[in-house]
């Protein structure tokens, strides 16, 4: 049985790592090569690295930071923001990369997808899908139910429907899609599991829950009923509420498939006696 994943994320804006609710209202937390050597040495098994101004701004991400990033960390490393060409996406494989993320420009050219997956294999192109649900208006007006495709940090809606448009870039090669709920995002009440089990049942390929983790039972839901293979992580992580062994150890003791880890050093949840999952 393939083990699930324990993803930490890095949003990073302006150089920082940044977090917010619902893609907005951001707020500093802290700095992306420390995060990212910290949660190497604590056991995550993967990490992820969004530049999420890169498309809105109009640049290409910062590759000096991957650099920087990728020589601090012993895990797998996806980089994604701004990439926006296969020369793109070797100069960020070349910086330390072992895998790139493709949003807007794949929207904006789907081709991109494929040529990426046809240069270097579809193991190193992750599709990441920001979706939000239609509204009640939405629906009632013949839309049907649903969410539909955002790109640009959030900021336009491409109508594209997210179910459709990830069987779409997985038949032109993508080998992981990245799926985060913008309804979940930063809130911590729990991934959206409806969205997260039709698209694990469109595609064949792994997919990463993303938005909206506030204990480990979301984490075991997102993995259990939503069948992702694997949970991404931010505030949890960044608040030092949850450290990934705690995550691991609760998540091994439920039965399922985790890398487990040697040693399970205390967070700060544990210190204070703060509670690690939801309240019933």
């Amino acid at each position: 049985m393939v083990a699930k994943r324990i993803i930490p994320c890095l949003d990073v804006a302006e150089g920082r790592v940044v977090k917010g609710v619902n893609f907005v209202g951001l707020r500093d937390a802290g700095d992306p090569v420390e995060l990212a050597c910290r949660y190497s040495a604590a056991g995550a098994d993967e990490l992820v690295f969004l530049d999420i101004a890169a498309s809105h701004q109009g640049r290409d991400t910062l590759v000096d930071l991957v650099r920087r990033t990728a020589e601090a960390v012993t895990i797998p490393f996806t980089v994604g923001g701004g990439i926006s060409s296969v020369d793109g996406i070797t100069e960020l494989l070349r910086a330390g990369a072992d895998k790139v993320s493709l949003n807007s420009a794949a929207v904006r050219d789907p081709q991109l997808v494929g040529q990426g997956a046809g240069r270097f294999g579809c193991q190193c192109i992750v599709v990441a899908i920001d979706a939000r649900r239609r509204s009640g208006a939405e629906q009632a007006a013949g839309t049907a139910p649903g969410w539909d495709v955002f790109v640009k940090g959030g900021r336009e809606n491409t109508g594209l429907d997210a179910v459709a448009w990830a069987r779409q870039v997985v038949a032109l090669g993508a080998g992981e899609i990245l799926l985060t709920s913008m309804d979940g995002d930063g809130t911590q009440a729990g991934y959206d599991l409806d969205l997260t089990r039709a698209v694990v049942d469109a595609v064949s390929v792994p997919v990463i829950a993303s938005g909206g983790a506030g204990c480990i039972d979301h984490i075991a839901a997102a993995l259990n009923s939503g069948g992702a293979a694997a949970a991404l992580l931010a505030s949890l992580l960044h608040d030092g509420i949850l450290t990934v062994a705690e995550i691991k150890e609760d998540l091994l003791a439920r039965g399922l498939a985790i890398r487990p880890l040697e040693s399970n050093p205390p967070s700060i949840a544990a210190a204070s006696g703060l509670s690690l999952h939801c309240d019933k």
